[in-house]
């Protein structure tokens, strides 16, 4: 980490940049929060980047777009489609933008530690960029604890994408891979399920929303000015989770908003305080894109064209039951 904050260092006070946006130490070690930094000092007392350094930054690249000067921006591989996604959609220049691909072994909750029975955390180690990432070590108000690493990775990191950085000025810091399961098993096995399972499932898992926005907030392809759930017309009921019909509504909504764009960063599930799975919508269509038009990463190439803004004359046709896996 130490390399990082040097070079983020050199690079303020040369003026290559402005500011530095990355990660800050919050009150406790595993839940560091995104921040800006404007000066040496403020890099020195506050930079962090570790395990628990989950946040996608890209989405913050859209307001810091819009200041003087360029921007130095800490990018994880999975972070870098969502950058290019914004590129792509012209909601980021590229030019206020000076990305350093750091590296990444996996990025841990904190929830899957104390599913492991871990209770009365202070602190954990084994987590630094320098680390080699295969054991925790918990300090807890009991003595230390110990669990594997990968135990505690966030479900995004075990259906990692790759650690190839899609686009950087420079690269800093390892990765491993983390990749241990098929991105899409979970959707299968829900598609395996009855109508009536499906609707249960569903039900219960969106129950819980509180219609915090936090999904919505984070997610890099929720990126309107105006979002139709601020509008004014709308009453209190329609703010809060008033009804089952509210629930659905909302969340089914911004799945089919991000659909072909949707980089499957799991940001929407990784803040959600509620632990809603909200990634398998998007991963549904994903792979149900991926299934009718032919597989198609958001971000991994500027250039490509999106199979839901382009038109051949093979493509399937609406309310049309077709055949899968179109070459």
């Amino acid at each position: 980490m130490q390399e990082l904050i040097n070079r983020a260092k050199q690079l303020l006070s040369d003026g290559t940049v402005a500011r530095v946006l990355g990660w800050k130490a919050g009150d406790m070690t595993y839940n560091p929060e995104p921040a800006f930094f404007d000066n040496v000092k403020d890099l020195e007392e506050h930079f962090v980047y570790n395990g628990f350094c989950g946040a996608n930054l890209s989405k913050y690249m859209i307001e810091a777009s819009k200041l003087e000067g360029k921007t130095l921006v800490c990018l994880k591989p999975c972070d870098t489609y969502s950058f290019q996604q914004l590129l792509k959609e012209h909601r980021v220049d590229r030019e206020k933008a000076y990305i350093i691909g750091v590296g990444c072994k996996g990025k841990l909750n904190i929830e899957n530690i104390r599913k492991a029975g871990i209770k009365g955390i202070l602190s954990v180690s084994g987590a630094e960029l320098s680390d080699a990432c295969d054991q925790l070590t918990i300090t807890t108000l009991y003595g230390d604890k110990s669990l594997p690493y990968a135990d505690a990775m966030l479900e995004r990191c075990s259906v990692c994408k790759g650690k190839e950085h899609k686009i950087y000025d420079e690269l800093l810091g390892d990765s491993k891979e983390t990749k241990s399961a098929d991105r899409f098993a979970e959707v299968e096995r829900i598609e395996n399920m009855s109508a009536e399972e499906k609707f249960a499932f569903f039900q219960s898992q969106l129950s819980k929303c509180i219609r915090c926005n936090a999904c919505r907030n984070v997610c890099p392809a929720c990126s309107c000015r105006k979002c139709v759930f601020d509008s004014t017309k709308f009453d209190s009921s329609q703010k809060a989770n008033a009804d089952s019909f509210e629930e659905k509504m909302f969340h089914i909504i911004r799945a089919f908003h991000v659909a072909g764009r949707c980089t499957d960063c799991g940001e929407c599930s990784r803040v959600c305080p509620q632990g809603i799975p909200l990634h398998l919508f998007n991963r549904k269509f994903i792979k149900d894109i991926n299934e009718l038009y032919g597989e198609y990463q958001a971000g991994a190439d500027i250039e490509a064209k999106a199979p839901l803004t382009s038109y051949v004359f093979e493509d399937v046709e609406p309310s049309v039951v077709a055949q899968r896996s179109r070459s």
